[in-house]
Parts: structure tokens; C-alpha cells; sequence
């Protein structure tokens, strides 16, 4: 058995342009947007001080990340930093275009949140969140 030559080879995506598995990097700077923009709003909506947060509180921002996650990738494919990014999440059933259906996307959300599942990749630049909901972020341009 030969290895794939490029990632989501196996999983029937295109080597490169709109389609094709996004690259680790706008992976990674679509979730520091995303991340950084939930800690604003943590921060304004419960009038902290930046940095100098404790407690409960503290799990506010984690709290936004997931609740953005919940309800945009299943409803429109895209966090505002995929959308900033150009990328998307895809459901790997059906058609390819779609985004994953809530339970899914909450299983990913979820297990994104736990941030260890999402820095194990596999063959196909997918981490195991993304795995375990049957998904994958793909370029969207």
C-alpha cells in the first residue's frame, strides 16, 4: 500500500484550490483570530481587566469559543476566522459541500475544546476532532 502524495488524497479532495485540505498554518491563525476575538468579547461583556482574570471567569472565553463554534460551523461552515482565513469545514458525507450536522459539529467543537485531539494529525492533516466528526477544513477559495 502506497502512502497518499498529498493530504486528502484519500479522502477524495483535490491536491490544491478551492476543495482541497486547508493548510496547518490558516488552520492554526483561524483559531487565534477566533480565540483572540472570544476573549474581547469575554472581556467586555464581564467588564474584566485584560490578563487579570480568575476564577470562573477565566473559563468565559473557552465558553464563547465553544458557543461560536456550536452554532456557526453547522449552520454556515465557517468560524469569523475560517471566513478571514478562506477556509471551511466540510461534512465528509454526501456531497462534500455541506457542513457537518449539529451532533457532529458538537462532538468537534467539543473535542476542539479539549485542544489536545486537535494537534494529532493524521495522513490527511485532520485532527482527531475533526476525525471523530467526519469532517475536514478545506480551502474555500
Amino acid at each position: 500500500m502506497t502512502s497518499p502524495s498529498f493530504s486528502g488524497q484519500r479522502l477524495g479532495l483535490p491536491p490544491q484550490g478551492p476543495g482541497s485540505v486547508a493548510s496547518l498554518l490558516r488552520r492554526l491563525v483561524a483559531i487565534l483570530v477566533d480565540w483572540t476575538l472570544c476573549q474581547l468579547v469575554a472581556t467586555a461583556l464581564l467588564d474584566l481587566t485584560w490578563g487579570e482574570v480568575v476564577g470562573a471567569q477565566a473559563f468565559a472565553p473557552l465558553g464563547l469559543f465553544l458557543l461560536l463554534n456550536l452554532v456557526l460551523v453547522p449552520t454556515i461552515g465557517t468560524t469569523p476566522g475560517h471566513r478571514l482565513l478562506g477556509i471551511r469545514v466540510v461534512s465528509l458525507d454526501g456531497d462534500g459541500q455541506q457542513p457537518p450536522p449539529p451532533g457532529r459539529a458538537a462532538l468537534r467543537a467539543l473535542l476542539l475544546g479539549l485542544f489536545v485531539p486537535a494537534i494529532i494529525l493524521d495522513a490527511d492533516s485532520r485532527g482527531l476532532h475533526d476525525r471523530a466528526a467526519r469532517s475536514v477544513v478545506v480551502n474555500a477559495r
